[in-house]
């Protein structure tokens, strides 16, 4: 049974930071590309952060673009993303995701809202 659990979400004050973790379970972490998603209340799910299965190449989106980080530890089979200088509109549900070929698998989400 694959399991991805999403971890490290709260509340911050605009120019804060938090680092979110996704632990996964059930599956050969290693070979999967991990991804980090969010949802802001009434928008669709976006994708803001990719990373490779071995970890050698992350492309992100351009609002988040310098100011988060994705990284992966494939011996822990942890995903996290360093998020910095966060904005109110960043607020959202950040999701995790791990894919491959006929295969993908979601977390349950972790809220994070930023706010003063």
């Amino acid at each position: 049974q694959v399991q991805l659990v999403e971890s490290g979400g709260g509340t911050v004050q605009p120019g804060g930071s938090l680092r979110l973790s996704c632990v996964a379970s059930g599956l050969t972490f290693s070979t999967y590309l991990m991804s980090w998603y969010r949802q802001a209340p009434e928008k669709e799910r976006e994708v803001i952060a990719v990373i490779t299965s071995g970890g050698g190449t992350t492309n992100y989106a351009d609002s988040v673009k310098g100011r988060f980080t994705i990284s992966r530890d494939n011996d822990k089979n942890t995903v996290y993303l360093q998020m910095n200088s966060l904005k109110p509109e960043d607020t959202a549900v950040y999701y995790c995701k791990a894919w491959r070929v006929q295969r993908d698998y979601w977390g349950q989400g972790t809220q994070v809202t930023v706010s003063s």
